[in-house]
């Protein structure tokens, strides 16, 4: 059983901390948060408060899982890493690009073995469209169309340190772009506007995107990016090859429906991304598991790296108007 610490004990560490109970592989040794949290939650799961310090310093402690707050990522991973932990890293790896690259050579050259925690890769249905794609049940790959709409915008305070719509948010689709094209995007345009809550303009942010990349081969995907749906957690992803289409719907309440004479109507969209992706952040923590077994982890610093390549190339689309090259 590999001994775990976790570091932040906020709403995604809580949801860590009951994955890593409830894995047969894993322990949760310690919780590290500044707040009473910590000892609420080392409680509930038997283990202990400690500091930063003090974890680096258990030799019980295998792997580290981070989901504290997005300025504190970078430098948690690099130490952690830097005391042969296995790390295990919400995203982003860090806000600013240059600093992430140079964190990147640092883990790459102490042979680090650090995931990433873009939870979308392991939502089961996302996976099946992505299996079904590499399969070529559709042929080659030609344009892919991904949407992602909020059910309702987060509050201005949240935004004025998010980091922007494109690093905080979009960031996850970059993600998945990446995966389903399997090969690098060479352009990026994108277009933004404040739609929706004038509070989210004036905190420095905008509320709505649209984004295109293209590949050098020529594949095409649109991501569609909006704070509000007012209908549900949007969560949607198409993909056109030259033999026909793959679609990923949207998860409903129920799978219960009425019919009568007025047509058919279902059940709601699920409108929070903690219960549209609860299996996807478990099977994220039993992937780690698996890294800690030996497996090499699916998602690394590289690929962090190059989905805040992308998030920064959008912003500065959005803001100057202008297709970004790679």
């Amino acid at each position: 059983m590999h001994g775990i610490a976790l570091i932040g004990a906020g709403r995604i560490g809580r949801i860590h901390a009951a994955n890593i109970a409830a894995n047969s592989r894993l322990k949760l040794v310690s919780v590290v948060d500044p707040t009473d949290a910590a000892a609420e939650l080392a409680s509930q799961y038997g283990a202990n408060v400690a500091t930063v310090d003090e974890v680096l310093a258990d030799p019980a402690i295998h792997g580290v899982v981070i989901a504290s707050s997005t300025d504190t990522h970078l430098d948690y991973s690099l130490a952690a890493a830097q005391a042969g932990k296995t790390v295990f890293c919400e995203k982003p790896l860090d806000q600013d690009l240059e600093r992430a690259r140079g964190a990147g050579d640092a883990l790459a050259a102490i042979g680090a073995q650090v995931f990433l925690a873009f939870n979308r890769r392991f939502d089961a249905n996302f996976a099946a469209l992505q299996a079904r794609l590499k399969a070529g049940e559709v042929g080659a790959l030609e344009t892919l169309h991904i949407i992602s709409h909020d059910p309702a915008p987060p509050p201005a305070t949240y935004v004025a340190t998010s980091g922007g719509i494109f690093k905080d948010m979009v960031i996850h689709d970059f993600d998945m772009a990446r995966w389903l094209l399997d090969e690098p995007v060479t352009e990026v345009f994108s277009t933004s506007s404040v739609l929706i809550d004038p509070e989210i303009g004036k905190a420095g942010d905008v509320d709505t995107a649209k984004t295109i990349l293209k590949t050098a081969s020529g594949k095409i995907c649109v991501i569609s990016s909006s704070r509000r749906s007012g209908y549900g957690y949007d969560q949607r992803i198409e993909a056109y090859g030259s033999k026909g289409m793959i679609r990923a719907q949207n998860q409903l309440e129920s799978t219960v429906e009425t019919w009568g004479e007025g047509g058919a109507s279902a059940d709601r969209f699920q409108n929070f991304f903690l219960d549209r992706y609860a299996v996807a952040y478990a099977r994220e923590i039993a992937h780690f598991a698996d890294i800690l077994d030996g497996a090499a982890p699916l998602i690394d610093q590289v690929d962090g790296i190059a989905a805040l390549e992308l998030a920064e190339a959008a912003q500065k689309s959005a803001t100057e108007g202008v297709i970004v090259r790679f």
